[in-house]
């Protein structure tokens, strides 16, 4: 059987942390931001956990 190849696109916009769980970037956060609140963006920053009922098709995606 040939190796599975990790979905390139995936692999770019989610990370592993040390414990095994996924996160990644919020988004609305890349342009337009003039528009957006103040509020809004500051909500915007720093990442989040990848939803659970999204984490066995991600991990599969990985090749994880």
């Amino acid at each position: 059987m040939p190796k599975q190849k990790t979905h390139s696109g995936m692999k770019k916009r989610v990370k592993i942390t040390g414990s095994g769980k996924l996160i990644r970037e919020q988004a609305n956060k890349r342009h337009l931001l003039e528009v957006k609140s103040s509020r809004r963006t500051r909500r915007l920053d720093g990442t989040v956990d990848v939803a659970k009922v999204d984490v066995p098709r991600v991990r599969r995606m990985l090749g994880i």
